[in-house]
């Protein structure tokens, strides 16, 4: 088996997190095999979203500096980090699944030239549908992550797969295990 580094991006709203949990449910034979990475974030962990080691702004800076995180980047007025412990499991011949951004692709690419990269996107009325249920900002700032999300694409060419996400989870959520069964050395 080839390990491999697989990382998820998209807008706040195309459902990551959702199509990951869901992934999840689907793979429990191959969980020894497959390393679900857990991201450092300074931001308070809230009941039902991602579940993640939330830190303030002043200890994310604190293990920035102290080269803590093998991928780090801001977005929306967060920190978001990967510490190394994460990603250690690749060396062990695990794939690795990453909650990335889109803004730091290049920089993933960079460094882990053979990833696999994940593009998931909504449309903008679904974005702007699930960003304000969510109920964490205002209808300004919703409108302003919507506008981002329209403006901020991959580089052209450095994303196998794409979906799109604007209907039920488990339509999306079928389409992405397809996808990934494509890739050698996918562990079944």
């Amino acid at each position: 088996m080839t390990a491999r580094l697989v990382y998820f991006m998209g807008p706040s709203g195309a459902g990551k997190d959702s199509l990951l949990a869901w992934l999840r449910t689907q793979k429990p034979a191959a969980q020894g095999r497959i390393h679900w990475a857990r991201r450092t974030i300074s931001r308070n962990a809230t009941p039902g979203a991602e579940e993640h080691e939330s830190v303030s702004p002043e200890a994310f800076a604190a293990l920035r500096q102290a080269q803590a995180f093998a991928l780090h980047w801001q977005a929306n007025g967060l920190g978001y980090g990967i510490r190394h412990a994460q990603l250690a499991p690749l060396a062990a011949g695990q794939w690795v699944l990453v909650n990335g951004s889109r803004a730091y692709l290049a920089d993933a690419l960079a460094r882990w030239p053979d990833l696999l990269a994940v593009h998931i996107t909504a449309s903008p009325a679904v974005l702007r549908a699930r960003l304000l249920a969510r109920g964490r900002e205002s209808a300004a700032m919703v409108e302003s992550r919507v506008q981002r999300a329209l403006q901020l694409q991959p580089p052209g060419g450095s994303v196998p797969i794409e979906l799109h996400n604007d209907g039920a989870l488990d339509d999306a959520g079928q389409r992405l295990l397809s996808a990934l069964r494509q890739c050698p050395g996918w562990p079944e």
